[in-house]
């Protein structure tokens, strides 16, 4: 478990800014971080033999890249409500972090 954790977020028009406790900045793109969305119905998953792998849309709904509101889950993570109505992401910090470094 790391111990690493926000100390701000702030979302711009089009990025969210955040500061970290180890006094790194990072700025993510809304859309690299809703393309991310690490849910069940974006990412899929594995339980035991059985695979769901979701079928990607080419469309994109209305809002599907704007941020409604984001909420703390206890004291690991957020949960982005998109404009579109899509709110099951749970980013937790770790994730977070790995969503801003990948290439």
């Amino acid at each position: 478990m790391s111990n690493l954790y926000p100390t701000q977020i702030k979302k711009t028009i089009d990025t969210l800014l955040i500061k970290w406790n180890d006094d790194q900045s990072s700025e993510i793109s809304l859309q690299k971080l809703r393309d991310e969305c690490p849910c069940v119905n974006c990412k899929g998953e594995s339980v035991m033999f059985e695979s769901y792998i979701p079928i990607k849309s080419p469309f994109k709904a209305a809002g599907f890249y704007e941020i409604e509101k984001i909420e703390q889950v206890g004291n690991y993570a957020i949960q982005v409500i998109w404009k579109d109505g899509h709110s099951t992401g749970i980013y937790s910090w770790d994730v977070l972090r790995k969503i801003i470094e990948k290439k």
